[in-house]
């Protein structure tokens, strides 16, 4: 089994408390990405980050974008032939709101049955201090490291990376790299260990659906003007099959199966649905047919109505035939879908299937594409072995229902394999009041980090040597 670096663990062990208290230091500042008050914290924090990583012996420069700054931080004295690993970050956080719901105050960290709570503990500021601290270890007991790293920061993954892709883009020699690290994800279950695999794409799209140019009294107009709010239901209704399929024609001509060894490790994971049904608080779970719980959150597609607006919706009764309807859907996309392909097919669904006497505009308002690792090569095999160094047993394989679009632009702009080693855990609120990490994952997460870093230059050297 391997082993943390025997070098550094001492240190960490010293250094534990110190590297807790400065991350407490960095959760203080409200680096909110959404509210524009909130300018001067994003700074802060970015500074923050440029701050650490300059203590340790990093250059590093603080960048501005349209949006708020952009860390970039290097180190690259490892030598002739060592390989450069990037290690991506986001400083920024959700809104605290509802205040009220917090036990304690969103922006002062508070330690409670050995979680740390605060905004931004697991999303992603306690993920991206660790692999700062990994690093730290390193150059205070070695002086040196075994790989060049660069770490990059920004400042608005919560509010859609808007800046990071043309950033990417104009800055992709200097960030050229062998590998990409990104810790802004989950672990399977506590003490299970987890290299995430696969990232569900997204195309969303709003359906506005327009009747009579005003509402009518429905007991004069009712049964002869169509309502546009039934017209609505009835186009939802002929987005699935009775099998749970989404029925329109070419949704799944572009979809890549995974593997069967994948679904095979998927099925040995220790998951139930009837405690999925009971964390959720529902009697029977629904989906596709042919495939368990795991299949359909991570590697099948899904359409689901996301929001629903028409007619008369206050207390009491009012017997009104609506003009307008609104549903908001999203289309979760597995490879090799693409959102803008999915929106053209859900377009010339709706047509094909509006009633006469309304008329339907539609708007695509989002889109990401979906995203598979190869589950090969050396930062896949460092990653793994860093894991099980760290936590004492193999790390699993597992998917995403979710998006995270930066992932595919550091593949497609940098040519460089991404490894996706999250830190945090199920029920975690990582958008919801009384955020927390595992004080005892973040302790874990550093030492897995610096051992990640032994173990791609040793994985990358084989590589070069056979």
């Amino acid at each position: 089994m391997p082993s943390i670096p025997s070098d550094l663990a001492p240190w960490f062990t010293a250094n534990d408390a110190r590297a807790q208290d400065e991350l407490f230091a960095f959760l203080r500042i409200p680096s909110v990405s959404a509210r524009s008050e909130h300018k001067p914290d994003c700074v802060a924090a970015a500074e923050f980050v440029s701050n650490a990583l300059t203590r340790i012996g990093f250059t590093s420069e603080i960048i501005p974008t349209p949006g708020h700054p952009i860390v970039v931080g290097e180190w690259r004295n490892a030598g002739p032939g060592a390989p450069t690993l990037l290690v991506y970050g986001h400083y920024d956080v959700q809104p605290a709101e509802p205040l009220e719901l917090w036990t304690s105050p969103a922006f002062e960290p508070t330690v409670r049955d050995g979680r740390i709570y605060a905004r931004g503990s697991v999303d992603d500021k306690g993920q991206l201090h660790l692999h700062i601290k990994a690093l730290e270890a390193h150059l205070a007991v070695r002086g040196t490291l075994p790989v060049n790293v660069i770490v990059l920061a920004e400042g608005e993954e919560e509010v859609g990376s808007e800046n990071l892709e043309a950033f990417l883009e104009r800055e992709h020699a200097r960030l050229a790299c062998d590998a990409v690290v990104i810790s802004d994800s989950t672990m399977f279950a506590p003490g299970i260990p987890s290299i995430l695999s696969s990232l569900r794409g997204l195309a969303y799209l709003q359906l506005d659906v327009q009747g009579a140019n005003g509402d009518l009294h429905s007991g004069m107009y009712g049964g002869a003007v169509v309502n546009p709010a039934m017209a609505l239901a009835r186009l939802l209704a002929t987005m699935h099959d009775a099998d749970g399929r989404v029925a329109i024609d070419g949704f799944y001509d572009d979809v890549r199966p995974f593997p069967d060894h994948v679904r095979a490790q998927m099925r040995e994971l220790p998951f139930s649905d009837e405690e999925l049904m009971h964390e959720v608080g529902v009697a029977a779970l629904g989906g596709e047919s042919g495939f368990t719980t795991l299949e359909r959150l991570w590697t099948r597609p899904t359409c689901e109505v996301n929001g629903l607006l028409s007619g008369y919706t206050g207390e009491g009764a009012k017997t009104v035939l609506p003009a307008l309807s609104m549903a908001k859907v999203s289309f979760r996309l597995v490879p090799d879908q693409h959102p803008d392909t999915i929106a053209q097919l859900v377009i010339a669904h709706v047509a094909k299937h509006t009633p006469a006497g309304v008329t339907v505009k539609m708007t695509a308002l989002h889109g990401g594409r979906p995203w598979r690792a190869d589950l090969r090569g050396p930062i896949i095999e460092a990653g793994k072995r860093a894991l099980e160094a760290a936590f004492g047993r193999e790390p699993v394989i597992t998917g995403e229902g979710g998006s995270i679009p930066v992932v595919g632009d550091f593949e497609r702009i940098l040519g460089a394999p991404v490894l996706l080693m999250g830190f945090g855990l199920p029920g975690e609120n990582a958008h919801a009041p009384n955020e927390w990490i595992s004080a005892e994952n973040y302790r874990l997460g550093m030492r897995a980090a610096a051992t990640l870093l032994d173990e791609f230059a040793r994985a990358h050297a084989a590589q070069q040597d056979a």
